[in-house]
């Protein structure tokens, strides 16, 4: 069973809630995060981006950053000023961006249920980015933003949400991309609590760091506990949880700045013997086992030749899996995407144009335009306890910080 939990958010007042809002920690680098908070005071990534208040150069995992955090925090909760709800409540966050809107529900979900993989994952962490994520949660003995999960649709969720929602929002505003965010309270909780009873898995589509953090600060806090029950608020992590009927991945394509030192004749024979080719092919791959590359000002399609045959599993099937396998491993060279200089990555709604501008102005040497992973794949490797290859997934719309916080 899925167990959802009602929280005390800690959260801005209406009018100020398009002021704190902040894009995720995760999505932008240190210079983004300084620039879009720039003339903002009350931006969120203050909180989470805490370097952008401090000199350039500083180390991003200095006790000074730490320290900053905690006393942005403070600052914010004073100057917003941040309110906390006075009975735990559930929530529903609409976004709707152009033509497609999705609904979840945030509440707070058992860490017992991700330790025992109830909630399941898809994604492997790097210690690196939990020991951040745990520092900051332990500090600020809270968790400022949520993990994106989502589950097998259910006619008899999908109808309580769609009850609620008739409500006035306790937050509608449209953010400076475009993206519309909407937040209702739900008090009565009771409906939704006993029908997520009855999902037997849950799915993390995105946040696997946040999600692993809130396990091992639960660990770290209940060490300091001396009456620890199994019911304290960090016993549990903040999430928002969407049908999968609803989800939206968008593609998460792949530039190269060199050939491995292949002339451009010789990187396409190398491929001719996996793939065929076909010239002034669209930017955008038309279905699953098809890509698109872009070399030398020219779009090439790729789909498999017709004796190719693909490794026995879930993961070895994907889109990501088979030109990792089969390009850039033996052709390029790259046998570690999450470590090697060589190879970046550009995701949602930046495009192909961004992969024709990043090899015209000589930045790569080559791009790879993938056609979206799919919910349905990601389930299921999810299913077979695999693992994607990093960077298989770009979900859109994202959802925004600080908006409701979870105090541990």
């Amino acid at each position: 069973m899925a167990v959802i939990r009602p929280f005390r958010a800690l959260r801005p007042p209406a009018e100020r809630a398009q002021a704190v809002a902040s894009v995720p920690y995760d999505v932008v680098n240190t210079e983004e995060a300084r620039a879009l908070a720039a003339g903002n005071p009350l931006s969120f990534l203050h909180v989470s981006r805490p370097e952008i208040d401090l000199p350039p150069g500083t180390d991003l995992y200095s006790d000074h950053v730490y320290r900053k955090a905690v006393e942005n925090f403070e600052k914010l909760i004073a100057e917003a000023p941040m309110e906390k709800e006075a009975e735990p409540c559930l929530y529903l966050y609409r976004l709707v961006m152009g033509q497609h809107e999705q609904i979840g529900v945030v509440a707070c979900c058992s860490i017992d249920e991700y330790d025992d993989n109830t909630i399941r994952k898809h994604e492997r962490t790097r210690r690196d980015k939990e020991d951040d994520r745990t520092r900051h949660m332990v500090m600020l003995r809270a968790q400022t933003g949520p993990v994106f999960l989502t589950y097998r649709a259910r006619p008899e969720i999908d109808e309580q949400i769609s009850g609620a929602i008739t409500a006035p929002p306790l937050f509608d505003f449209t953010a400076e991309d475009g993206i519309r965010h909407t937040i209702w309270r739900i008090t009565d909780t009771e409906g939704l609590v006993d029908g997520f009873a009855s999902v037997p898995l849950l799915y993390i589509a995105d946040g696997h760091h946040r999600a692993a953090s809130a396990s091992r600060a639960r660990a770290e806090l209940r060490e300091q506990s001396f009456t620890h029950t199994g019911n304290e608020d960090y016993n549990y992590f903040l999430t928002v949880i969407f049908p999968d009927s609803q989800m939206q991945i968008l593609a998460y394509n792949r530039v190269v700045r060199d050939l491995n030192g292949l002339s451009q004749p010789e990187f396409l024979d190398a491929l001719k013997q996996q793939f065929t080719i076909i010239e002034n092919a669209n930017p955008e791959p038309p279905e699953r086992g098809h890509w698109s590359m872009y070399l030398d000002g020219k779009w090439y399609g790729l789909s498999l030749a017709p004796d190719a045959t693909l490794p026995v599993g879930t993961v070895g099937g994907l889109d990501v899996s088979v030109l990792q396998d089969r390009v850039l491993d033996p052709v390029l060279g790259i046998k570690d995407v999450r470590t090697d200089k060589r190879i970046d990555f550009v995701g949602g709604l930046r495009g192909t144009k961004e992969l024709e501008r990043l090899v015209n102005q000589g930045k790569a040497a080559v791009a790879f335009s993938l056609y979206p992973t799919t919910v349905a794949q990601l389930l299921m490797v999810s299913d077979a306890d695999e693992i994607m290859p990093p960077k298989s997934t770009w979900f859109e719309p994202k959802l925004r910080d600080g908006l409701l916080i979870h105090t541990i």
